[in-house]
């Protein structure tokens, strides 16, 4: 945990910032130079840039609803529920530091692409990796990679903290 209210709620916002700029960043690249349809290959096969605007959310989800739920489930909902997260991560103050790297990388993430869907009408993803039946990505950004290091991040910590819950119950007991 981070004693110094003042110096952790600043490494909040710079890794949330640094979040969303290299989201940004990469997408103004993406846009500017990949032509919608091309594939560039950048590793054989392997890792392709292209630029695909996507006006759904996760694999295009929601893409098809009419206009109204499309607001409502890909801007509102993410909104209200971004704020909440970012309202928590700043009053909860003995959040540890692997809980609050993964919920500002989570947040910066979905910033990134709350502000495309907000600026553009979609997001702009770019990315595609297919590692030959092995593993293979749909189109994702910077944002989505953002989000899925920090779940990872959170997934460690939870982890960690059942762990921790479960070792003081087992020492509570032994004390007994």
């Amino acid at each position: 945990m981070l004693k110094n209210k003042f110096i952790r709620n600043i490494l909040i916002l710079v890794i949330v910032i640094a979040n969303i700029g290299c989201d940004q960043v990469s997408k103004k690249i993406a846009r500017e130079n990949i032509v919608q349809g091309d594939r560039i290959e950048v590793l054989s096969d392997k890792l392709i840039l292209m630029n695909v605007e996507n006006d759904g959310a996760f694999l295009s989800t929601g893409s098809d609803l009419p206009p109204l739920a499309k607001k409502i489930l890909l801007l509102g909902l993410p909104i209200v529920m971004l704020v909440g997260a970012f309202i928590y991560l700043l009053i909860t103050t003995n959040l540890p530091k692997l809980g609050l790297i993964g919920w500002s990388f989570v947040i910066g993430g979905g910033i990134g692409n709350m502000y495309d869907r907000i600026k553009f009408g979609s997001v702009t993803d770019f990315l595609f990796i297919d590692l030959g039946g092995i593993f293979r990505t749909g189109v994702f950004n910077m944002a989505d990679v953002s989000i899925m290091v920090g779940m990872g991040f959170l997934i460690l910590y939870y982890i960690q903290d059942s762990r921790k819950t479960a070792a003081n119950k087992e020492l509570e007991i032994n004390n007994e």
